[in-house]
């Protein structure tokens, strides 16, 4: 019996008999479930919502196509799609959703390859209707997806969302379009307006074999990617996956990019704070086997330039670490501690030294304490030697903070390969 066969009567069977075997792939032998590309949900802020006409008071998106470019890291025979309502203010009802190969294979193109265009199914129907904070998952798609495939993402939402408040990935760093009424099957987007934002979209999982494991990113804006290229995925993330694909031993390894511009480890800024979010964004993503914290350097730069305000966030920041590493801990995943790089020359710095002074104490953490699994040095991989309290001038994208493509090279680079083979 061909494969094709099996599953289709394997799907028929368990759509009748209110099976869950075929939804969640768990009858297919020898592999499991591994998220191989994410987006943290956010909160839209304003200036991010989608532009008039697609939004109105209290309505976004209505008769409306969303189509979006993302870089898959692992590939698999089968996948399934993650849409996102947690920060919605009403449900979020879906009407069409598929996928497709994106025309010449480029991130950031509204065009597809209308060949290997595939609807998408939620138990079997063609639309959902997401609560307000939760997410749904997709029914696996038989679509076979090469490590770094980038994959078209296209929704229509008939009826939109009814408020003001709605989930989504300002930083994309990669153009996605939006257009009027129902093409979500279309070749290209007539008249679209191309935003450099991702909505709704939150995850992408792929069914791969046993040894395939996901490297969870717990970071802010230098891991979110400010200062690469957009649509040209040179983010660190994305190089150091390139890297890993060159050494079979790591050729297996996913990545999940659980970061936002802004974002801190202890207070709520652009996105949940990093010790409220740790369960939705690393702990229930399926196959981590290993976490990177590389974040914190918002909560220094946004804390009082007082020698006191610095020496408490940075005693808070080390106890906000041990509670991360003792909760992945109990889910059996490996976190590795990366030191906070330079800032010197940014709107983050002060006179009088207070704040690289806190840098150090918790790098100095990091490094010696023993608590994390690994150390990764990030500090080192791009300081000044002269001037070590600021960013090597090839490295700084022009702010002193953020990083040029050869500074997320630098970071990339930096990671010990042996930390991530099994």
């Amino acid at each position: 019996m061909g494969r094709a066969l099996k599953w289709a009567i394997v799907a028929v069977l368990g759509l009748a008999m209110g099976a869950s075997g075929v939804a969640d792939g768990s009858s297919e032998p020898s592999g499991h479930w591994v998220t191989t590309w994410t987006a943290m949900p956010q909160l839209t802020e304003p200036g991010n919502m989608p532009p008039p006409p697609y939004t109105k008071e209290n309505l976004v998106l209505a008769d409306s196509t969303v189509r979006q470019t993302v870089r898959v890291s692992v590939g698999g025979q089968r996948m399934r799609l993650r849409f996102s309502n947690a920060f919605g203010g009403a449900p979020l009802p879906v009407t069409r959703v598929t996928v497709a190969l994106p025309s010449g294979g480029k991130s950031g193109v509204s065009a597809i390859q209308p060949e290997t265009l595939q609807p998408v199914t939620f138990y079997g129907r063609p639309s959902a209707v997401v609560p307000v904070g939760a997410q749904i998952v997709s029914d696996p798609l038989d679509l076979a997806l090469p490590p770094g495939t980038v994959l078209s993402v296209t929704l229509y939402l008939a009826d939109g969302q009814a408020s003001a408040n709605v989930t989504s990935h300002p930083g994309s760093r990669t153009t996605s379009y939006l257009a009027g009424g129902n093409q979500a099957e279309a070749a290209d987007l007539a008249g679209a307006t191309p935003v450099d934002h991702w909505y709704f979209l939150s995850g992408i999982e792929v069914w791969s074999k046993p040894a395939t494991a996901t490297l969870a990113l717990l970071g802010d804006s230098l891991t979110d990617g400010r200062g690469s290229t957009t649509n040209q995925n040179n983010r660190w993330p994305d190089q150091l996956f390139d890297r890993l694909q060159t050494d079979r031993r790591t050729a297996s390894v996913a990545i999940a990019n659980q970061a936002a511009g802004g974002n801190r480890v202890l207070n709520d800024g652009l996105g949940p704070n990093a010790l409220a979010r740790l369960d939705r964004d690393v702990l229930a993503q399926s196959g981590v086997s290993w976490m990177i914290v590389f974040e914190g350097v918002n909560d220094i730069g946004t804390a009082g330039d007082t020698q006191d305000a610095q020496k408490k966030i940075a005693d808070e920041l080390i106890a906000a670490y041990d509670q991360i590493i003792v909760r992945a801990h109990a889910q059996d995943i490996k976190v590795y501690g990366a030191t906070l790089t330079p800032f010197g020359g940014s709107f983050y710095d002060d006179a009088q030294g207070y704040r690289e002074a806190a840098r150090q104490t918790v790098n100095e953490w990091i490094r010696t304490s023993g608590r994390f699994d690994a150390m990764i040095d990030f500090d080192r991989a791009t300081r000044d030697p002269a001037d070590p309290g600021r960013l090597i001038a090839a490295f700084d994208v022009g702010d002193h903070l953020h990083l040029s493509p050869a500074g997320y090279k630098a970071l990339a680079d930096a990671v010990p390969a042996r930390l991530l083979r099994r």
